[in-house]
């Protein structure tokens, strides 16, 4: 049965200054995707799709250079659009994703709700799925939408109790079903 792997980036280089989209790998970040990267996990992949967020893209190169295959990108798979308040320090930022999970018909000072941002990554995966021919699909994507996407495909409310442990993690979902096999999984 081919599968579909949801996967978050690692960690990043967090720079204030930088618009969050534009946050890279940093060192152990990009040692993560290649260990994971050159695990036999992938072995069946055929399609690797990223949001078109710099550090999605680089897991995404990463993951497909092991495999030989091209990266495509999807603006579908982005994060939930924070732009409204930009860089949080982690304290602001873990309130405000507390919030996000909390009221997910509300917008968190200008945020996508939870509600949108999970509408757009399921139709969004859906639409990859369906074009999709044979062998298995890694989507690398980012924490609260591969946690919203989750609770859309598992019949769960939207909680963040479901949300990743850490930057790096995986669920795997039968492509058939979309039914999640596993919670979150870290990458190494």
């Amino acid at each position: 049965m081919p599968n579909l792997f949801v996967i978050t980036h690692p960690e990043v280089s967090v720079d204030p200054g930088v618009p969050i989209t534009d946050w890279g790998l940093n060192a152990t970040g990009r040692r993560r995707a290649t260990v994971f990267a050159s695990g036999k996990i992938l072995s069946n992949v055929t399609q690797v799709w990223t949001s078109c967020e710099r550090k999605a893209q680089e897991t995404g190169a990463i993951l497909a250079e092991s495999q030989k295959l091209p990266v495509s990108f999807h603006l579908g798979l982005g994060e939930n659009d924070r732009t409204a308040t930009g860089y949080l320090p982690e304290d602001d930022f873990e309130a405000a994703a507390d919030a996000f999970f909390a009221h997910p018909e509300d917008s968190y000072r200008g945020w996508e709700t939870a509600v949108e941002a999970q509408k757009r990554v399921h139709q969004t995966v859906t639409e990859i799925i369906q074009m999709h021919k044979a062998g298995d699909i890694a989507i690398v994507t980012h924490g609260a939408v591969g946690t919203l996407l989750w609770c859309k495909l598992s019949g769960r409310s939207i909680d963040r109790r479901y949300d990743q442990p850490s930057q790096g993690q995986f669920w795997r979902a039968d492509i058939s079903t979309l039914k999640p096999q596993s919670g979150w999984i870290s990458l190494a």
